[in-house]
Order: C-alpha cells, then sequence, then structure tokens
C-alpha cells in the first residue's frame, strides 16, 4: 500500500472489524436459530418478545414496548398489528395493551419450543458466550 494513496480511509479500512456489523452478524446468525424452532407458529422473534413484555406486564403501552425493546416505534406499531389481527393482544379505549386467553394460550404452547431455540444458542455460546453478551448489553444500555 503506496502512503500516497488516493483514498488513505478505504485503505485503512477494516470493515470485518466494524462493531455494529459484527453485532448484525450476531443477530441474524441467532434469530436464524429462532426463526427454525418458531417457524411452524407463525411468528417472528420481534413479535414473540412483545408478547412476552405485554403478558408479564400484564398491561402497558407501546411506548413503554418502544423503550422496554429498544425498537423503533414504527416497529413496534407493525408488528403489534400483527398481534392484534392474531387475537393474541387487545388494547382498551387508553391503548393500554393486554394479552386476551388466546395470546396466552398460544405463548404457553410456543414456549417449550423457545426454550429448545434458547438452549441451542446456549449450547453454542457456552457460559462465558452468553455473559458476554449480557456485559456489552449492559454496558450499551447503561
Amino acid at each position: 500500500m503506496s502512503s500516497d494513496s488516493k483514498y488513505p480511509n478505504i485503505d485503512q479500512c477494516n470493515p470485518s472489524a466494524c462493531i455494529s456489523g459484527n453485532i448484525m452478524k450476531c443477530k441474524r446468525i441467532i434469530a436464524n436459530i429462532f426463526r427454525k424452532h418458531l417457524r411452524p407458529f407463525g411468528i417472528t422473534d420481534s413479535q414473540l418478545s412483545i408478547l412476552f413484555v405485554i403478558t408479564k406486564a400484564n398491561s402497558v403501552n407501546q411506548k413503554r414496548i418502544s423503550e422496554k425493546l429498544h425498537m423503533e416505534k414504527s416497529t413496534v406499531n407493525r408488528n403489534l398489528t400483527r398481534l392484534i389481527e392474531k387475537e393474541y393482544i387487545s388494547t382498551d379505549d387508553e391503548s393500554v395493551l393486554f394479552t386476551t386467553e388466546n395470546g396466552k394460550e398460544f405463548l404457553e404452547g410456543v414456549l417449550p419450543h423457545w426454550n429448545n431455540a434458547m438452549a441451542e444458542v446456549r449450547g453454542i455460546l457456552e457460559k462465558d458466550g452468553e455473559n458476554a453478551i449480557n456485559l456489552i448489553l449492559n454496558k450499551l444500555s447503561g
């Protein structure tokens, strides 16, 4: 590499060291594992995360879901629409979301498969990998 390169920034750039790119690759690999386990249920990991938040909170609004999951409001809205169409969640007059009986029954049935996906990922990451992910999340959420 010549020191008088016309594109020194490009010459010095190492995309394989990009933190964002590497995190996105990890996300895609893990998402593919969850997708494999959740495919028979017709639900995405994002929709399932939202359903978990609503169910565990008993009732919550869209803004709180967005904050808790660090999701764009438009992404939350799109997924909420799908969950409402499937009758897994409902909303009251004050835009408070809650899980329907149908949603709770669905969640009860899907949880063993979610646990299988968790076990597969944990088997790959082992304890040190899972701890590393939790450390990264805590530092970024900080």
